[in-house]
């Protein structure tokens, strides 16, 4: 229940967050993807901000805690949650990958998909949620854990092309991949101590990310 309790607060606080972005970039009932990233950029920084207050007027006792989950811990998941984790885990991916095919035609232009059959600003609410459900859920256990959200689907990307059938079920895998071995090596690194499993992620994803954009100025994309 404790488990349970904890993903429902964090799923509430995600989707507070992600009304204020909704309310921001949304537009005569449309969601301009440029308008949507700048206003979960301005989002997130909000609450950064918050978190920073909250840290302050922590008890010095518990900021250790805090600062570990803030850098992504995987220790936090106890094996009574995960239950719960991959219920919602399940929920999340259903959410977005139960569209795959409709995803794929969306990518072609709002307009071109809408010909097809598909409602596009359904679709994307639908996705919305699914990506809040998914983000709360891994974030309230473990931390935010930084690029594997970012490289790793671009990475299987490029190995596997575009469509999201099996884009999606192949960034799974490739993603809880990269964070086994990023989550064993920050065990073993600077034994018998430990590092942060997001440490590791930021280092190794920040240098292909970077790759990634550079190849997009000499006239590829990331999407």
């Amino acid at each position: 229940m404790a488990a349970l309790g904890l993903t429902a607060f964090a799923f509430a606080g995600a989707l507070v967050a992600a009304a204020v972005v909704y309310l921001i970039a949304a537009n005569d009932g449309r969601l301009p993807v440029e308008t949507l990233l700048l206003a979960g950029v301005i989002v997130g920084l909000f609450f950064s901000a918050a978190i920073t207050v909250l840290i302050s007027v922590v008890e010095f006792d518990r900021l250790a805690g805090v600062v570990h989950w803030m850098l992504g811990n995987l220790r936090a998941i106890s094996p009574g949650a995960l239950a719960v984790f991959a219920a919602l885990l399940a929920l999340g991916v259903w959410l977005i990958l139960g569209r795959a095919r409709q995803l794929n035609l969306l990518a072609l232009g709002e307009e071109a998909a809408q010909q097809l059959g598909v409602e596009a600003e359904r679709l994307k609410r639908r996705v919305f949620i699914g990506a809040c459900l998914l983000t709360a859920t891994v974030v309230a256990f473990a931390g935010p854990i930084g690029f594997v959200g970012l490289v790793v689907p671009h990475a299987v990307r490029l190995l596997l092309g575009p469509d999201n059938r099996l884009l999606g079920p192949a960034a799974l895998l490739a993603g809880a991949i990269f964070l086994l071995l990023a989550d064993t090596l920050a065990r073993d690194a600077i034994a018998p101590g430990e590092l942060s499993v997001g440490v590791i992620t930021s280092v190794c994803g920040a240098p292909f990310f970077v790759y990634l954009l550079r190849a997009r100025h000499r006239g590829g994309s990331l999407l």
